[in-house]
């Protein structure tokens, strides 16, 4: 494997710092893993699964101080606090030198620091960007060879160029006093101290693709969004590439691996977390998704929920802080019942008995790490190097009495406002509450790596640039009754909503038009086959403008936050709703 002087030069540097026992260079090799598996397993940090049920797969435990991404402690270390913006923890770089870099002094000895190159998009593309990951954990060079383009081939798509994203790793001695993950967009650096868990330590994914690469892209002309992408066939033939942001765990890896309940409609996945887009030659917004893998939400996964990522999870996978059943195979809740009197190893590796233990058995946030080309809905977009064009983008969130079931945004602008007010409910993906509602624009308030004032003005004048930008649409898959349960079926029923958006982009389907935006006439979604009563379909596209200007106030005190830096075209969308509101409400 060719080396790059830059690489090397960089990497001597971090080792003479952080002073490993070893150094490894990973080429991304199948007997690269297995020999790592092994040694692995010999240190008891992966459990084989049942070779026959499970082939090639593994379980790891991490410690239970460390399950979930630490927002808290991940900061933006930008010359100026205001380029941070509100939504970011701000560090200094001086006080990053001073106080973080010096955890990293000698926190490898005794141990291997390898020295991961990875692709971010496919491979050759003009899109994609390389990134080097050093870490000392085995666990982490083998999910970055699922979840990248890992190996020899970064090394050649870098050639002799000195352009990558530089990621350091440690575990440290995995105190969460001494954690921390610091992003540097000047220099394209991240560093990350005390944590073993994929979205603090698997820097390609959240930390590059997104919070460096946002920046990258505001600086450059493109967008890195936290977007799923999906190609959708009608019976008829036509295909069309949609992006849609869910903050995580809400849903957003089942939308993207859809089995439609709608017959002739066909789903292809190209992407279930990460979107970077470009505008093409054409004029029109394209997408590349730049990851290689699933990197997903264990609990609630099921045949019901997912029946292709469970498809995808049949052999080479790494699952981590799922439950183990005593046959050595995963368990984990929503994933089928488990059997009277059946005692489980819960994820902190304990005896676990249902009604008998306290709390699950998997860890709320357990996740499934496995190569996308293992997904039977993933076909050859993912790796096309044009990407591909994006004909609607949508916003979605948890919200259980306030938004309809889908509405359309009235222009680029007011989609643009509907993204940047978006609210959902917190889940187990990030450490703190789960259930309190909170504003997280375009699902992008964890990951954005500059100030979301600016981020909303790069939106607005991307559509500037557009030929035919994008239609915006709004979706609430769980809306609920005054009982609590939810209206819509969800899951494969989700075609439903899609169709009527791909045919609005079409001008085919017909909307009524409301303050908020356009909402489906009463016969303008296919329920062919459901049971949904005019009542319940009334409730899931019922607009209350009392209940959205309250929704207008507590909005607009957030937005409040990005002071002079909030676009006054933005501003300008929350008074005309406003507007709209209170001539509806009179």
């Amino acid at each position: 494997m060719s080396m790059n002087k830059a690489v090397e030069e960089w990497v001597k540097q971090v080792a003479e710092h952080t002073k490993p026992e070893r150094l490894r260079w990973c080429d991304g090799s199948d007997s690269e893993a297995r020999e790592l598996e092994a040694s692995m397993v010999e240190s008891g940090s992966l459990v084989p699964l049942d070779p026959k049920k499970f082939p090639g797969s593994f379980l790891h435990r991490s410690d239970p101080t460390d399950v979930a991404r630490t927002e808290h402690l991940t900061f933006i270390a930008s010359a100026n606090r205001a380029d941070a913006g509100p939504t970011n923890n701000w560090m200094n770089p001086a006080n990053a030198e001073g106080d973080v870099w010096p955890l990293f002094a000698g926190s490898m000895k005794g141990r291997t620091m390898f020295v991961v190159p990875y692709v971010m998009g496919p491979a050759g593309s003009k899109h994609s960007r390389v990134g080097v990951e050093v870490t000392d954990s085995a666990y982490v060079a083998l999910n970055l060879r699922l979840m990248t383009r890992m190996g020899a081939v970064a090394l050649r798509e870098l050639g002799d160029g000195d352009r990558f994203v530089k990621g350091i790793h440690s575990l440290g001695d995995l105190s969460p006093e001494r954690r921390f993950i610091v992003h540097f967009p000047a220099k394209r650096e991240i560093w990350s101290i005390g944590s073993g868990y994929g979205g603090n330590a698997l820097l390609s994914k959240k930390c590059h693709a997104l919070r460096i690469a946002s920046v990258e892209g505001f600086e450059q002309g493109w967008m890195a969004e936290h977007m799923m992408i999906v190609g959708i066939t009608n019976p008829q033939g036509k295909k069309h590439y949609v992006a849609a942001a869910f903050p995580s765990a809400c849903g957003k890896t089942n939308l993207a691996m859809l089995v439609p309940n709608l017959p002739g409609w066909k789903v292809e996945t190209v992407g279930d977390d990460i979107c970077w887009m470009h505008i093409g030659e054409d004029g029109r917004l394209w997408a590349v998704n730049p990851e290689a893998g699933f990197f997903g939400v264990a609990p609630g996964t099921s045949v019901k929920t997912n029946p292709n990522a469970m498809a995808a999870l049949g052999h080479d996978v790494i699952f981590t802080n799922v439950a183990l059943r005593d046959d050595l195979t995963p368990w984990w809740e929503g994933m089928d019942p488990v059997r009277e009197h059946e005692q489980l190893t819960d994820w902190r590796g304990s005896r676990w008995q249902k009604g008998q233990s306290t709390g699950p058995a998997a860890h709320p946030n357990a996740r499934f790490t496995v190569a996308a080309r293992q997904c039977p809905t993933v076909g050859a977009s993912i790796a096309d190097p044009r990407g591909v064009p994006i004909s609607a983008i949508i916003f979605g969130g948890r919200r259980a009495r306030l938004a309809p079931l889908v509405y359309e945004a009235r222009d680029w602008n007011h989609g643009v406002y509907v993204g940047a007010t978006l609210v959902s409910e917190t889940t187990a993906a990030a450490t703190g509450a789960v259930g309190v509602p909170r504003n997280d624009p375009m699902a992008m308030v964890p990951f954005c790596g500059y100030n979301m004032g600016d981020y909303f003005g790069h939106w607005l004048q991307m559509g500037k640039r557009l030929v035919n930008p994008p239609r915006i649409f709004h979706v609430n898959w769980f809306r609920t009754n005054e009982e609590g349960k939810f209206l819509w079926p969800g899951f494969g029923d989700n075609i439903r909503v899609l169709k009527w958006i791909l045919e609005r982009v079409d001008n085919r389907a017909p909307a009524r038009a409301t303050a908020i935006g356009n909402v489906p006439t009463a016969d303008a979604l296919d329920l062919a086959g459901l049971d949904l009563n005019v009542p319940r379909m009334d409730e899931l596209l019922a607009v209350d403008p009392g209940a959205w200007l309250e929704e207008l106030t507590r909005n607009g005190a957030f937005l409040q936050r990005f002071e002079d830096r909030l676009p006054s075209s933005l501003q300008a969308e929350h008074h005309a709703l406003r507007d709209r509101l209170g001539r509806s409400a009179s």
